[in-house]
């Protein structure tokens, strides 16, 4: 045991990350009072690991431990995976010695444009429609890189996965269909992928998880890296950590680094993800250990009791006041009751909207929506986490993907008159009496667009106005825009066909700069979802000039085009519709948020409202299980899963969300209709903590 290094352990909002502060703040200090380091503070600061368990938490944690130092020094904080992630890039050279690879700059591919690449890869495969019948393809090359990435964070080999699930998912050949020959394959098309990556120095997340904990950690030149750089290591939260995080922090306990780490037996938020915390907590007989005392508040202490009665361990048990329930049969009826409640709180109470929480298992636009209505009605203001919505929804995209169609040839097919009308409206758009006007409404544009525009599957173009036979109808302001708009396409076709490095990414910067006016009157949220759109496509022409340069004889530019506008339109690439600058000062609104959105957040609100406490949806992981990620825990035992072991895991999952998120609470408000959302009964695991929670009661208002 390291007598130096220091393990905190703590339930919810028992003072974790202040006691790693406090450290961190002493052991700086201590530093700093040694000659060779006092000079050169920026010297420090290379020289410690922060980590934290995501990006969020990154930045609070940072601000934290830069005001406890009195910004003698910036603070690095990383999460795990933007630390593995650096460190594989810089030391690329390193593995690609190993594995004798092409020496080429790695480029790392996001999520979308890893499902589109493995899904052409595979499809060239003889098997793959029969493959296909045991799931929709979609899902089954989701679901199978994601079993990389469960390997990557474990440290199992990729060779490893077929035997993996054919020992692991046997049970359910007993229920199901036979998939052993599924299971195989997967891992073939894993391997068969990995080698593709690496043939052209591309990298997924799982794959940048394997390199690292199989070929960089254990070199030895990485190795003195390490020792050279680092002298302490303070991670917080390491509940949500990979297990592959563990041999990282062991090697540095290892070299005598100080080490601090904070843990939550009830956390474990990203259990089913790519996280193993019962593998992380077993650092811990390597570290002095120092436990902390857990919440005295009402809520928190009948976390326990409130576990019981969902669990059917204790009946009969009245709820404290501080926990209270909203009943209604329907739906739309309990939306319209949390909100007049919310409203209440605020107007008559003097309560702040940022002390208020809407939490629920799964938010619907429909509960989403009339919240945000209701409240903005009465001036108050809703912040949903992490809203995403696909990019493919602002008129603005489709009009530059139309405009792409136009411009380039063979895209004919991708283009009809309704996107035409579409983008004539959007591109005549101007700035006037600070407010943008259309010079070519929608009725306009669609005349033009049923007269003026050439249907061709190779050349689709725009004729001249005066094709409309009454164009004189159309009047000056929508002909001239009209006119500016075809000019413009024309004149880009020329330098389109002259100029070779003029690619589509080119196009759509210099179409914003031209009909959007560079984005300068544009809003917050039309803005971040332009900006998703450029990233999008300079990242996906990356990739293709990447392929080009293995596969001169890879795809037309026509194709590539296509499959850019096929993937946007499918709806795959997002962007948040309400972005929040880290820089903005704190708005005072209402945060609306999912279960795992909330947990993730490690927040506190005096009051919640648990919307649709009764749903089943509260004890199921849904979106944040991955498929036989259990299989990948370190301390799974290689048998046979079994239905009885998920019923385990969510009553688990179940029990650690209530008592962290009731631990972040002074008031909370189960929210309860008989009916859900699809009207049928709502009957989940948490109605009998409804049952025993006292009623609310509106309070009666009488008119002076």
């Amino acid at each position: 045991m390291s007598t130096s290094s220091l393990w905190i352990t703590g339930t919810t909002r028992t003072g974790k990350t202040s006691r790693l502060v406090t450290e961190f703040s002493a052991w700086v200090r201590k530093q700093l009072l040694k000659p060779k380091i006092k000079a050169l503070p920026q010297n420090l600061a290379s020289a410690i690991l922060v980590f934290a368990a995501n990006n969020q938490s990154r930045r609070q944690l940072s601000d934290r431990l830069v005001l406890a130092v009195d910004g003698t020094y910036p603070v690095v904080c990383k999460t795990s995976v933007g630390f593995i992630t650096d460190e594989v890039m810089l030391f690329f050279p390193l593995i690609f010695e190993q594995l004798n690879l092409k020496a080429q700059f790695p480029l790392r591919l996001r999520p979308e444009t890893e499902q589109e690449l493995a899904t052409q890869l595979w499809r060239s495969q003889a098997d793959w429609s029969a493959l296909c019948e045991f799931d929709n393809e979609y899902r089954l090359v989701r679901q199978t890189l994601d079993l990389m990435q469960l390997a990557g964070t474990s440290g199992v080999p990729t060779e490893d996965i077929s035997t993996m699930l054919s020992q692991g998912l046997a049970g359910l050949d007993l229920v199901e269909q036979d998939k052993s020959h599924l299971w195989q394959r997967m891992g073939e098309l894993l391997l068969l992928w990995r080698s593709w990556c690496l043939e052209r120095g591309l990298l997924t997340y799982g794959l940048i998880y394997e390199l690292y904990w199989r070929y960089l950690l254990p070199n030895p030149q990485y190795q003195q890296h390490l020792t050279n750089r680092y002298q302490a290591v303070f991670a917080d939260d390491v509940d949500d950590y990979p297990a592959i995080a563990r041999d990282l922090f062991e090697f540095m306990l290892d070299r005598g680094a100080y080490s601090v780490f904070t843990y939550n037996p009830d956390g474990k938020i990203r259990l089913g993800l790519n996280a193993d915390p019962d593998y992380i907590a077993g650092l811990a007989a390597r570290c002095q250990q120092e436990k902390l005392s857990p919440s005295t508040s009402n809520i928190a202490v009948f976390a326990d009791t409130a576990v019981d009665l969902v669990t059917e361990a204790a009946y009969l048990v009245d709820a404290p006041e501080a926990i209270q329930s909203v009943q209604t049969i329907s739906r739309a009826e309990l939306l319209r009751q949390t909100a007049e409640m919310i409203i209440q709180a605020v107007q008559q109470q003097g309560l702040k909207p940022s002390d208020i929480a809407i939490i629920a298992p799964g938010l619907d636009e429909i509960a989403r929506y009339t919240l945000i209505e209701i409240l903005a009605a009465k001036g108050i203001p809703v912040i949903p986490l992490n809203e995403q919505r696909p990019i493919i929804s602002s008129p603005l995209v489709r009009s530059l993907l139309t405009l792409l169609g136009l411009i380039y040839s063979d895209l004919g097919r991708l283009v009809d008159r309704d996107s035409i009308a579409e983008m004539l409206t959007v591109f005549s758009q101007k700035f006037q009496n600070d407010r943008l006007t259309s010079h070519i409404d929608p009725v306009r544009a669609g005349l033009i667009a049923d007269y003026c525009y050439h249907v061709d599957p190779e050349h689709p173009y725009l004729s001249a106005v005066e094709t409309f036979p009454r164009w004189d109808r159309l009047g000056h302001q929508a002909t001239i825009a009209y006119q500016e708009i075809v000019s413009w396409i024309e004149n880009t076709k020329v330098r389109q066909q002259q100029q070779s490095f003029f690619t589509p990414t080119i196009l759509l910067s210099e179409a914003i700069k031209h009909f959007l006016n560079n984005g300068a009157h544009l809003t917050s949220d039309r803005l971040a979802i332009l900006r998703e759109l450029m990233e999008t496509a300079q990242h996906f022409w990356e990739v293709d000039r990447r392929l080009r340069q293995n596969e001169p004889s890879f795809q037309t530019q026509a194709a590539t085009i296509a499959q850019f506008i096929n993937l946007l339109r499918r709806g795959t690439i997002t962007a948040n519709p309400r972005p929040m600058s880290q820089f903005s000062p704190q708005v005072e609104a209402v945060t609306l948020a999912t279960v795992f959105q909330y947990r993730s957040l490690r927040s506190h609100h005096p009051w919640q409202f648990w919307l649709d406490a009764s749903s089943p949806l509260w004890s199921q992981g849904g979106a944040a299980t991955l498929f036989a990620a259990p299989l990948f825990l370190k301390q799974w035992s290689g048998r046979v899963w079994m239905p009885e072991d998920e019923y385990e895991m969510d009553k688990a999952r179940l029990e650690r969300i209530l008592r962290d998120v009731m631990a972040r609470a002074e008031t909370i408000f189960l929210c309860h209709s008989d009916l859900g959302v699809n009207g049928t009964e709502q009957a989940g695991a948490l109605l009998p903590l409804v049952h025993a929670a006292r009623q609310y009661v509106f309070p009666v208002i009488t008119s002076k």
